[in-house]
């Protein structure tokens, strides 16, 4: 139901626009903050859950469980970054089965060879086109739902220059991926000529990264330039991080939250935000 709900938002007239969220809590704001749709950030994961950087740490076991956990939270269509898939084409059709399972919308893949990095990080390197192509195969036969988005990520731009990533997303496409994801483009005449390049054929994704080697748009510009989805992957981390550097700053010079307070929940407004009276509520009724 989640898969044909974002297969529909895509077919839409606007722009989707998908934070990047890192577990049950932050998925869980998303939805209330009234986004249709969600991106589970490997990145976000490696620096929440490990206290580390996006540098291919974060196993296929612990995406699968931050899935399942956010899918048990959630009805929010859910786009997870698979990352290379966590090995080669037979490692990707366990990768896909296992994450359909667990509660995924689309899972994304991209052409890194491990260990990975951020898209945005030097010092990249590629697979063979032949080999991804191979990979979004093994992928697109594999998953159980034909709603299930297949995203094809190319790494090209900072390896092999823009004419080699447009001809790796081409491939990509006649592969049978069902969304482009053509990573950190260095300007915005890059990013019109592959809007321009795939109009019609199949949906681009824009990937807005704060510091990050692409020129940062909002979401109606990118709708603009032709991209059918924007994500913020990091962003909700990268603030959450500076908000709670200047909260410790704070406990540790004063002592005390009194001078915070209004920038921050009390017990009973999270509470609130959890659901926790409705969940004590439906526990009365089967009590003896």
């Amino acid at each position: 139901m989640h898969a044909k709900k974002l297969a529909d938002l895509m077919k839409g007239p606007d722009i989707l626009l998908a934070p990047g969220g890192y577990d049950a809590l932050s998925a869980s704001l998303i939805e209330k903050a009234g986004f249709k749709a969600m991106y589970l950030s490997g990145a976000s994961i490696a620096y929440t859950r490990l206290g580390r950087p996006d540098i291919g740490l974060v196993s296929m076991s612990e995406v699968a469980e931050t899935i399942a956990l956010i899918r048990e939270r959630v009805d929010l269509p859910i786009i997870v970054d698979a990352d290379t898939g966590f090995g080669n084409a037979i490692n990707v059709q366990r990768t896909v089965r296992l994450f359909e399972r667990s509660g995924s919308s689309a899972i994304q893949l991209e052409d890194q060879q491990m260990p990975k990095r951020c898209g945005h990080l030097k010092g990249k390197s590629l697979i063979s086109t032949a080999e991804m192509v191979g990979k979004i195969k093994a992928a697109t036969d594999s998953r159980q739902n034909s709603d299930t988005f297949i995203i094809a990520r190319t790494d090209a731009i900072a390896v092999e220059g823009f004419d080699k990533a447009m001809e790796r997303a081409d491939a990509y496409y006649q592969a049978g991926a069902d969304v482009l994801f053509i990573e950190a483009p260095e300007s915005l005449a890059q990013m019109q000529h592959m809007n321009s390049y795939f109009e019609g054929k199949v949906p681009l994704l824009a990937n807005m990264v704060e510091g990050g080697n692409t020129p940062l748009q909002s979401a109606a510009d990118l709708q603009k330039l032709g991209y059918q989805l924007v994500i913020f992957p990091g962003a909700l981390v990268r603030a959450y991080s500076f908000l709670a550097q200047n909260f410790l700053a704070t406990l540790k010079t004063e002592g005390s939250t009194q001078n915070y307070r209004d920038k921050m929940l009390d017990l009973t407004s999270l509470n609130k935000l959890l659901g926790t009276e409705d969940i004590l509520s439906n526990g009365k009724k089967y009590e003896g």
